[in-house]
């Protein structure tokens, strides 16, 4: 399966090394970059990611907007999201998880655990694909 990641950051360095630390990646990763919130929104859309690698401080909208903003639409409620930020104090994790994010990675990014993260957050979002196929299938037999 090809799973597609989005990388929303408006640092480039920091958009160049997640994109290359996903290359070692086990998985078929396809990427795609957004450099503010507002474009992130709009990539969602075009790019109907898997995951999304959020950073929290970018122009126009923050990652916290984005996230609450996905997470309202039923269309990318689903969608798993990473945030990646400098921000590492627990309010601002806090914030990130009342906002909905599924995982938190503190800057600088190490290596290991950006693709051990990734990894699962892509085998939960396979897992509750499965499920919701299930669903569908045993409604549909109920009929």
């Amino acid at each position: 399966m090809m799973y597609k990641i989005l990388i929303a950051d408006d640092n480039a360095a920091n958009v160049e090394l997640l994109d290359t630390y996903l290359t070692e990646c086990d998985y078929d990763i396809v990427t795609a970059t957004a450099a503010d919130g507002a474009e992130t929104l709009e990539k969602v859309k075009e790019f109907q990611p898997d995951l999304i690698l959020l950073d929290i401080m970018m122009p126009k909208l923050s990652g916290f907007e984005v996230c609450e903003n996905l997470r309202a639409n039923p269309a990318t409620k689903d969608i798993m999201i990473l945030m990646v930020s400098a921000l590492s104090e627990l309010g601002d994790i806090d914030r990130a998880v009342k906002a909905g994010c599924d995982d938190y990675l503190s800057k600088p990014v190490k290596r290991y655990e950006l693709l051990k993260r990734v990894g699962n957050l892509l085998k939960l979002r396979s897992v509750s694909d499965e499920l919701e196929r299930l669903r569908q299938y045993i409604n549909e037999m109920e009929k």
